[in-house]
């Protein structure tokens, strides 16, 4: 476990100027102990003298701040840290879970999978604005109307420990979320833009529209929230085993769907398979058909091993 110095200096260092930070933190690490080292050769205990110093240099972002020279005064220095802290805290989760709710109830009420989406993303983006003007409101009036607000006091006590390695990276996050969105919009737009047409130059959906009252629905719903777990997996920033059982959870409500319908051969639009002769085969239609499932199935059973794998060598 890292000592209070380490942890002090990994708060302050993480918000301060990359090229700055072996400069700050050398500077830093010497004043600490010199300060530490002027109370235990008047008798103080070691422990209660760093516990001391590091209370008395105060929260490390506001020392950071001084370090980069960056004014606190958007709502004010009094407040600035509790005001961004909570707002972080709320724009992080909140919008994401309000906007797929919203996207579900419209998507249960019967309408189109494309009103239900853009319904989804419009009141995602509204709630992160009112969450942001609000909080911002709030805090302003207290700060003008009490300003001596009785906040509980920082103290060395919540420091965060210095952070691990992470083993997963914003590239591969970003990349499993466009990936899950190109899914998401791939269901609706094979229906309404396909580059299949017929002879009377119509077009023709790949998928059965008749899915749309049952399970393509669902499936948008289960790859937007696959979306939401990719961004609480960054925020955890290692795999843990209650996120493998999530990510299985949506693997499977993704995967068992789709390999059925495979199965019952009603996953295809029916004018698509008399719009090309060779679909017409069955044959071919079952070649088709053992091949998507396997393909489903190895991706399904490497995800699984492989979020394992990371989640034992994690823990």
């Amino acid at each position: 476990m890292s000592s209070l110095t380490d942890r002090y200096l990994a708060a302050t260092l993480r918000a301060v100027p990359t090229p700055r930070r072996e400069e700050i933190a050398t500077e830093l690490r010497g004043s600490i102990e010199d300060m530490i080292e002027g109370r235990t050769g008047a008798g103080q205990d070691a422990a209660t003298a760093e516990r001391e110093v590091l209370n008395e240099l105060g929260n490390p972002d506001r020392l950071a701040a001084r370090y980069a020279d960056r004014r606190l005064q958007l709502i004010g220095p009094t407040y600035y840290l509790h005001w961004r802290r909570l707002l972080r805290l709320l724009l992080s989760f909140v919008p994401a879970l309000v906007g797929t709710l919203v996207g579900l109830a419209r998507a249960a009420a019967g309408d189109g999978p494309t009103t239900a989406i853009t319904s989804g993303f419009t009141t995602a983006f509204d709630v992160a604005i009112q969450i942001a003007f609000w909080v911002t409101l709030v805090f302003a009036i207290v700060e003008r109307v009490d300003p001596s607000l009785k906040l509980p006091a920082w103290t060395v006590d919540q420091l965060p420990e210095v952070p691990a390695k992470r083993d997963m990276t914003l590239t591969d996050i970003a990349a499993s979320v466009a990936l899950l969105l190109f899914t998401a919009a791939f269901l609706p737009w094979q229906h309404f833009w396909s580059w299949v047409k017929d002879t009377d130059g119509e077009r023709i959906p790949l998928l059965d529209p008749v899915l749309w009252r049952s399970w393509l629905p669902v499936l948008i719903a289960v790859l937007l929230a696959g979306v939401v777990f990719e961004l609480v997996r960054y925020r955890v920033g290692r795999w843990t085993w209650p996120l493998v059982a999530v990510k299985a959870a949506l693997d499977l409500a993704f995967s068992v769907p789709v390999v059925w319908l495979l199965v019952d051969d009603r996953l295809l639009n029916p004018a698509l398979v008399e719009r090309f002769a060779w679909l017409q085969d069955e044959g071919n239609r079952q070649s088709i058909t053992v091949i998507a499932i396997i393909t489903a199935v190895v991706v399904l059973v490497w995800d699984l091993i492989d979020s394992g794998v990371k989640a034992r060598r994690a823990g």
